[in-house]
């Protein structure tokens, strides 16, 4: 594997490989395409699923997420067009819009419900499942609901311009904290040819997903297009190099957690007997 030093010291990180999605279905038949969760790309510790959904087709989306239980994880969902509103059985409820984004720890559990508030236009996201280690697994569910003026927007160089979900950049802080697994979650806008370069705490789990555009990263300037996520290897520093049209992508590490993963529907533990317990833990409404 080569590697080279970026100007400010760190190891560049390496494009180990390169994946498309798989273009399926969930809820209640809402069009989407699984990135990570798939038969082609399992998890990346900690990311267990990635989903992009987009269309303006209202039969593609219209009939939502109806309710449906969690445990043993976190999921974000990030909008990017279009309204989603959602409730669960603890009586939390919100609506999503552009720019949005609603980080739900499930921890011991909960029922909820992600339905469109439109009936035509555009509906475009995505959402992310992120482990949670054995000790806070069981966990009270919390939400952190982020509207799109508390998401900052800073330059990451010229022609390039970064939302912050979570994480840091440039001394400015993403609004979502108190995660166990330190993630950096970003939203980056390349013009035409722009380049975005930035540390990455050595040790996390790191990829980006080229959602509009196209993309060339690493030492070796591997190829990254619209619909590629791009698993990147070890080092200090991430560098990316947009094509000759504006470029969108999301980048995200975190900190892998290194355990046994037991994974059955909506519930991620770590063992078979603790998915058995959550079965019955839910089917007894305990949740």
């Amino acid at each position: 594997m080569g590697v080279s030093q970026d100007t400010q010291g760190g190891t560049v990180r390496s494009v180990l490989r390169v994946v498309r999605g798989q273009v399926t279905s969930d809820g209640a038949g809402v069009k989407l395409t699984r990135v990570i969760g798939n038969a082609s790309l399992g998890d990346l510790d900690p990311f267990l699923m990635l989903d992009e959904f987009g269309s303006d087709s209202a039969t593609d989306y219209i009939a939502g997420f109806p309710d449906h239980p969690h445990r043993g994880f976190e999921t974000v969902t990030y909008m990017l067009d279009g309204r989603m509103r959602h409730w669960d059985n603890k009586g939390n409820s919100g609506l999503l819009g552009p720019g949005s984004v609603q980080w739900m720890t499930a921890g011991s559990g909960l029922v909820h419900s992600e339905m469109p508030e439109q009936q035509e236009g555009l509906m475009r996201g995505f959402q992310l499942w992120i482990n949670l280690p054995a000790k806070d697994k069981m966990t009270p569910p919390r939400y952190q609901d982020i509207p799109p003026e508390q998401v900052p927007e800073v330059s990451g160089g010229e022609g390039v311009k970064v939302r912050l979900l979570a994480g840091r950049l440039n001394g400015v802080s993403g609004p979502v904290s108190g995660i166990v697994t330190d993630p950096v979650y970003f939203d980056v806008h390349l013009d035409p040819g722009a380049t975005f370069s930035m540390p990455l705490p050595a040790a996390h789990t790191a990829f980006f997903y080229v959602y509009e555009g196209s993309a060339v990263s690493g030492p070796e300037r591997k190829n990254v297009t619209r619909g590629d996520l791009a698993i990147l290897g070890q080092g200090g520093q991430v560098t990316i190099e947009a094509g000759t049209s504006p470029t969108r992508l999301i980048l995200l590490a975190g900190r892998p957690l290194k355990e046994p993963v037991a994974r059955y529907g909506p519930f991620v533990m770590n063992t078979r007997e603790e998915i058995m317990q959550a079965f019955d833990d839910f089917n007894a409404g305990r949740f």
